[in-house]
């Protein structure tokens, strides 16, 4: 009897043992799934799609170095975060839209990322009627088809105003340059409810804390004789150079961290 006895609470312990095991593996189990799953979404790939004028473009090295702030934009995030930049020269929201650049970028951005989007100088000129818009207007009905197209594809757009061009009053004050259109984008940004960074008025602040000289080094304004490829110089207070396109897309990554958009988390941090 007691043999029989041992054998049974032996047989019992050995049961509470297995079942004791059984329910840590399942534990287990659970715990690792959404472990595995949050690895996976950190190591994503998310793109930012740049749809814009000339400031934003990238150039080659033939024209260096008049550079883009679109083009710094890689530079400035980690591998988790890509560029896609079609942004090109002398396109108003208007032609960008009619020449099917807009259509590239929906049949390429995924759910999730990003669509940035800069236009106002080329949409400001009236004699250009492939290019201009009104500002109340047709201006913010184009934007729209950006916005919405984003959005019916699970991406998130991003207005983004217009960088100022170089102007300064005879007292020294930074001008505004791009008239009605940076309100009409706010406006727009309030109405569709879409984040908006504000350029014209963070690069107006830049250059009136530089002042007139010292702004001219962000511009590709170049003496005779400085860069191989324009001999001649140049005096150009629209387009950049490398130094003040980087300046520049660091004003749009400073908007990205005031936004708190979850991208801002694969900023580098040189760049904070």
């Amino acid at each position: 009897m007691k043999i029989g006895l041992k054998m049974k609470l032996a047989f019992l312990s050995l049961l509470v043992v297995i079942a004791g095991f059984s329910a840590y593996m399942i534990f287990i189990q659970s715990e690792s799934t959404p472990i595995t799953a949050k690895a996976e979404e950190n190591s994503k790939t998310v793109t930012i799609y740049l749809a814009g004028d000339s400031t934003v473009s990238d150039y080659p090295t033939t024209i260096f170095p008049r550079t883009g702030w679109g083009q710094m934009l890689p530079a400035m995030f980690d591998e988790q975060v890509k560029i896609r930049n079609y942004a090109k020269p002398g396109r108003s929201s208007k032609s960008f839209i009619r020449e099917g650049r807009l259509n590239w970028i929906l049949n390429s951005i995924q759910k999730g990322d990003y669509l940035f989007i800069q236009f106002g100088h080329n949409d400001a000129k009236y004699r250009y009627q492939s290019l201009y818009t009104n500002p109340n207007t047709t201006y913010k009905t184009n934007l729209k088809k950006y916005i919405e197209g984003a959005r019916e594809k699970g991406a998130f757009p991003v207005l983004i105003t217009p960088v100022q061009k170089m102007s300064f009053s005879d007292q020294g004050i930074a001008l505004e340059t791009h008239g009605r259109y940076p309100d009409a984008m706010k406006a727009l940004a309030r109405e569709e409810n879409v984040p908006l960074i504000d350029l014209s008025e963070m690069s107006k602040s830049l250059y009136q804390q530089l002042g007139p000289v010292q702004t001219k080094k962000l511009f590709l304004w170049l003496k005779p004789g400085e860069y191989p490829n324009f001999p001649d110089g140049a005096r150009d207070a629209i387009h950049f150079q490398k130094y003040g396109a980087e300046q520049i897309a660091q004003l749009v990554v400073k908007g990205i961290e005031e936004l708190h958009l979850p991208i801002e988390e694969n900023i580098l941090s040189k760049e904070r």
